[in-house]
């Protein structure tokens, strides 16, 4: 009848799986409700076989090998795992911002990374993509989850930010004479049509799955603006042609309405934030179906925290701007349709706390089920990966979330998962 686990420590669960050698055999989850998320209903009392990292089945009465083990969440609504489009899982706040930007460099951030993405999976998030690091740190961060020297994510990687020489992706308003040992290409800076094409092609070359560019200014760095655009059409033209020619998609970070409706015209497969959408932009995205990924828990957590981490007051002021501006048009673009993925920049907030930002978007258009499909079907739309990722169906990753309590109901509980299992190995059970 096979061997059945219920909920077990996390570690414990994680020892039984690796150490006993589970992995190798088939593995039957009892799921109670299951999602799916797809079409947005609820089925009960459904099983799930797996085989290795993949689904082999899922329905009810289906024939189960008498070598599985047997995991029983016949009390628990089961998700598949959940997928965050913006992270930055090398970044974290410290205490300081000064000190961020003069006394650490790349390797400090790189050092903890590994903390972050660990929070992040046992937070149910199975995927990211992240969207912009230093050094190449999310490279050598995938590749060490990829490996299994580490816990983590799936990871899909922007590498550098590009951004135009003082821009939102630049160092601003400190002396000319500070010294940076980077070479050039790797500041992700860049200028011009062919400057910019080089950098995507640089930044492919070492490992972007994904091409990050800043369309317009941004409000956690010292230039003035919040929203203006920070490159020309023709540069933006530009990175998602050579994005493109690569295969390779391009997302913008874009508050202003300006930069907003230039990245979408350039052909950007997301805006990231669109702090300042109007009635133009919203038309513009739903003609291209531009999906938004906008990051609206952020502005509780920067306004109650960045002062005492030392951020300068412009910043502080900027988030001010841009905070409510940003909720309601993530409300205005919901209500007319605009395709959205979830995305929380994390790093920006404490890593593991992306599911806060359900409660949020609910609270401004979605509804429960459509912000959980924002964060499986769409998100893995967004990415490219919907053969493998967004749903439990046979043939996709066994990513699989599972929580006590009706998600439908109450958003929150995914806040508190009970469940997280990635490829088919369990990283959490029970509290």
């Amino acid at each position: 009848m096979g061997t059945s686990i219920k909920f077990f420590p996390a570690l414990v669960c994680f020892l039984l799986f690796v150490a006993a050698g589970y992995g190798q055999k088939p593995i039957c989850i009892k799921a109670g409700k299951l999602v799916n998320t797809e079409d947005g209903t609820v089925t009960e009392n459904v099983t799930i076989l797996i085989a290795g990292d993949t689904i082999q089945a899922v329905g009810k009465n289906i024939p189960v090998p008498d070598s599985a083990v047997i995991i029983d969440l016949s009390n628990a609504t089961v998700l598949p795992g959940l997928i965050d489009c913006h992270t930055h899982l090398a970044s974290q706040p410290s205490g300081n911002y000064y000190e961020d930007i003069f006394r650490k460099t790349p390797i400090d951030y790189a050092v903890t990374a590994h903390i972050n993405a660990k929070r992040t999976l046992l937070a149910g998030f199975t995927t990211v993509r992240d969207v912009g690091s230093s050094a190449f740190i999310d490279v050598a961060l995938k590749n060490a989850i990829n490996n299994g020297d580490i816990i983590g994510p799936r990871m899909y990687v922007a590498t550098l930010f590009i951004g135009s020489t003082g821009s939102h992706g630049d160092l601003n308003g400190f002396s000319p004479f500070l010294k940076w040992d980077f070479p050039k290409e790797m500041s992700g800076v860049a200028n011009g049509v062919e400057g910019v094409r080089q950098q995507v092609r640089y930044n492919v070359k070492y490992g972007a799955d994904v091409i990050k560019f800043g369309a317009s200014a941004g409000v956690l760095s010292e230039e003035e603006s919040v929203g203006a655009p920070q490159y020309s059409q023709e540069e933006m033209n530009a990175i998602v042609a050579e994005a493109k020619l690569w295969g390779k998609k391009a997302c913008a970070h874009a508050h202003g309405t300006e930069a907003i409706k230039m990245a979408v015209k350039a052909g950007v497969a997301s805006i990231e934030h669109g702090s300042l959408l109007d009635e133009e932009a919203i038309k513009l995205m739903l003609q291209n179906g531009t999906y938004l990924v906008a990051d609206i828990y952020d502005d509780d957590y920067i306004l109650s925290e960045y002062a005492k981490l030392g951020f300068p007051e412009k910043i502080i002021n900027k988030e001010k701007l841009v905070g409510q501006a940003q909720r309601n048009s993530f409300k205005k673009a919901v209500q007319a349709g605009v395709k959205i993925a979830f995305g929380t920049d994390a790093g920006v907030y404490p890593h593991g706390w992306n599911a806060k930002q359900f409660y949020y978007m609910v609270k401004f258009g979605l509804s429960p089920i459509q912000a959980i499909q924002a964060a499986t079907t769409n998100a893995a739309d967004l990415i490219g990966v919907t053969k493998k990722l967004g749903s439990i169906k046979p043939g996709k990753f066994a990513d699989i979330i599972a929580v006590k309590g009706d998600v439908l109901k109450d958003i929150t509980l995914l806040e508190h998962l009970d469940f997280v299992m990635k490829a088919g190995v369990v990283y959490k059970s029970g509290q």
